[in-house]
């Protein structure tokens, strides 16, 4: 999801400053939508909680599945900095990894990470399962204070025959001037093609679910993925799937397209104006 979090923060940039004092509908009657800064800022934060909560859940992931084919070897995983430790305690049945990114802050892949990430794992083997639970130990995330835990589920065949990832949110995001939203809901990402090849540039995911944002002003903002958005790992962007986004003033419907690997897509506001985006 990080790359989902990225657009939508540069989406709704467009849609609140850009897009909604220059677009027309068909009949160039020309839109009109609450464009406060207030709203503006919630956008912007919600995105911010994205990119930390997706940031989070694929490190987890990626170290997870480097120690699990790496049991006795090498711990860190080779797309990893130096700047970040990872130590595992080992019992039967029961593992335990601290990703490390220090005090003084480590950059992994644009972002600042600071503190720690402690998670543990417990295979079901008759059911064919791992549960991996997390909790964040004085992290920050590009000088946020992020709180909270979570549980990712992983499937190693779901009913498709395909591993699935199984996300459940509990995050609270506090900014430095002491603004904060809190994040629940539930991210489902299925490997669809590529799991069993070995190679990189071939992986593709969808993912689907909802969640909700919650700030202390009581506003909130909903997403649930109407259609999968299938992520192929050789374009920057999804190359389909649909999200309804609804918030306190408006809501409407993001489309991606229909599989092409570009940075096309649209929005529909509920009163069925549809802009098209390039995402940026």
């Amino acid at each position: 999801m990080r790359h989902f979090s990225n657009i939508l923060k540069s989406i709704f940039t467009l849609l609140f400053i850009g897009l909604t004092l220059n677009s027309c509908t068909d009949n160039d009657e020309e839109l009109q939508i609450d464009t406060t800064s207030q709203d503006t800022l919630e956008i912007a934060r919600a995105a911010e909680v994205d990119a930390s909560s997706s940031a989070i859940g694929d490190i987890v992931i990626e170290v997870y599945e480097f120690d699990e084919a790496n049991p006795n070897g090498r711990v860190q995983p080779p797309a990893l900095p130096d700047c970040v430790t990872i130590t595992v305690v080992a019992q039967q049945g029961f593992r335990e990894v601290t990703i490390d990114f220090g005090t003084e802050g480590c950059l992994v892949r644009g972002h600042v990470l600071k503190g720690q990430i402690v998670f543990s794992y417990t295979r079901d083997i008759e059911a064919q399962e791992i549960l991996i639970t997390y909790d964040l130990v004085d992290f920050f995330f590009d000088n946020k204070n992020v709180l909270g835990s979570r549980t990712i589920l992983k499937e190693k065949e779901n009913e498709n025959g395909n591993p699935q990832f199984t996300h459940n949110l509990d995050l609270t995001v506090i900014w430095p001037n002491g603004a904060q939203a809190s994040r629940s809901g539930l991210k489902i990402r299925e490997w669809v093609e590529g799991f069993d090849s070995g190679i990189f540039s071939d992986n593709v995911f969808e993912v689907t679910g909802n969640w909700t944002t919650t700030f202390v002003n009581g506003n909130t903002h909903t997403y649930e993925v109407t259609s999968p958005l299938r992520r192929e790992v050789i374009c920057t962007y999804f190359v389909s799937g649909t999200v309804d986004v609804q918030r306190t003033n408006f809501g409407g419907l993001f489309d991606y397209g229909d599989g092409d690997c570009d940075n096309q897509a649209s929005f529909t506001f509920n009163n069925g104006t549809e802009i098209t985006i390039t995402l940026n």
